[in-house]
């Protein structure tokens, strides 16, 4: 960083009740410049080599092209660390980063919102040992805000450039914006971990925040979405079961579509477009054209490819047809409690009120403190025996850390013991 760019003081590192910052100076150039983007085998060996000496944290950020091409894969990683300045990879050229990822096996990772980037980088080989989410941080900490720019422009004192967080990153060659873009989102990640850990040890949360960064670091990849269809936007529009055949059907033809093709499915085929053929039902292809989203100019081909995935819904026997919600795997709707369970009822109720005065008291969301859904589970269906022990078995089996189960055990206890009012 230049002489130019440290004019804030260090009072900018404020806690999320200090008085307000000075004016935030804009932050338009990386201070060692744009770097060029590596994009062959011996550029990646000169990046691997200058990681593996520098020192200290390694800030990471990936950046994906959704909305543009099929999937969440990354097109571009950026890296900064200290001795080693910025890097920047294209991962399409470079498909394969573990030799990266082993360099920097023993340095601690800085991602903002890491589980947002963790599923593209695992894919090119980039699996950390241990991370620092700046995002996590700061809800643990009680930001208000806490977006990149909002993060350093409140923590550091620095405005972020925005406008290219949505663009078409496969996209070649970058354009030269879109690069200082890039590389500004590391410029100050290190020193907003080295602020915030600052800010969680002075609140008495760095353990906490530590259990939660080697948890994420440790989650293993998410299953893959059971029926995924059903989070077509509109289904609530779909109520019976052989509309719900129609969406399943195009949903999963437009999807192989997408694949093939390597764009996103809302650009094969709106949502909109496939819940206005599911309630219509279209017989042929002309009736299928007049509907909002399939447009009579679309070629014939491509009419008949959406009108075919309309026709084997409708030819679906009834034992076929999809159910018309998936079975729920916990509780029910809270809202239905009352009259299910009433002494379930009175039990969320009572830990509800518990736990969130308990998170406004330590500045942090109710959910960071424990979530909601490792709630209602106790709550629904609790231990026979509701003493300590069991209690924090049962949350320990839903994944709770054990700095949640320490802060939460008392009042999810005494909860357990509510009555109907």
């Amino acid at each position: 960083m230049t002489d130019a760019q440290e004019t804030p003081a260090d009072s900018a590192a404020q806690s999320p009740s200090a008085a307000p910052a000075p004016m935030p100076v804009p932050l338009l150039e990386p201070g060692d410049g744009i770097p060029p983007v590596t994009a062959d085998a011996d550029g990646l060996a000169a990046v691997v080599t200058a990681f593996a000496e520098g020192s200290g944290p390694v800030a990471v950020d990936a950046e994906r092209a959704s909305g543009y091409r099929y999937g969440q894969r990354a097109y571009l990683v950026q890296l900064r660390r200290a001795g080693a300045g910025t890097a920047l990879i294209d991962p399409v050229a470079c498909p394969d980063l573990s030799p990266l990822a082993e360099a920097l096996a023993d340095a601690e990772w800085v991602l903002h919102a890491a589980s947002q980037d963790l599923p593209c980088l695992r894919d090119i080989g980039m699996v950390p040992g241990t991370l620092f989410d700046t995002e996590l941080a700061g809800r643990l900490a009680g930001f208000p805000r806490v977006g990149l720019g909002a993060m350093v422009e409140g923590v550091l004192g620095y405005t972020l450039e925005k406008g290219h967080s949505a663009v078409d990153w496969s996209s070649r060659p970058l354009p030269e914006p879109w690069l200082r873009y890039a590389a500004l989102d590391v410029e100050l990640l290190v020193e907003l971990r080295d602020a915030l850990e600052k800010e969680l040890e002075r609140q008495g949360k760095l353990d906490w925040a530590r259990e939660e960064f080697a948890a994420i670091a440790a989650a293993p990849p998410p299953p893959p979405r059971k029926d995924p269809w059903r989070r077509t936007s509109g289904m609530h529009k779909v109520r019976r079961r052989r509309q719900l055949a129609v969406v399943r059907e195009l949903w999963q033809a437009r999807d192989k579509v997408a694949q093939r093709r390597d764009v996103s499915p809302g650009k094969v085929l709106t949502d909109a477009a496939i819940v206005e053929a599911a309630l219509a039902a279209p017989e042929t292809v002309e009736a299928l054209a007049k509907l909002p989203g399939f447009s009579s100019r679309a070629g014939r081909r491509q009419l008949q490819h959406w009108q075919a995935a309309v026709d084997r819904a409708r030819a679906l026997p009834e034992s076929a047809l999809p159910q018309p919600g998936q079975t729920p795997s916990g509780p029910p709707p809270p809202r239905a409690w009352a009259e299910k369970d009433p002494a379930a009822a009175a039990r969320l109720a009572a830990a509800r009120a518990a736990v969130t005065a308990h998170a406004e008291r330590l500045g942090m969301p109710q959910e960071n403190l424990i979530t909601p859904d490792t709630v209602r589970r106790l709550c629904w269906e609790p231990p026979a025996d509701t003493g300590p022990d069991a209690v924090a078995a049962v949350l320990r089996d839903h994944g709770a850390r054990e700095w949640q189960i320490e802060q939460t055990l008392p009042l999810l206890t005494t909860a357990l013991l509510a009555a109907p009012a």
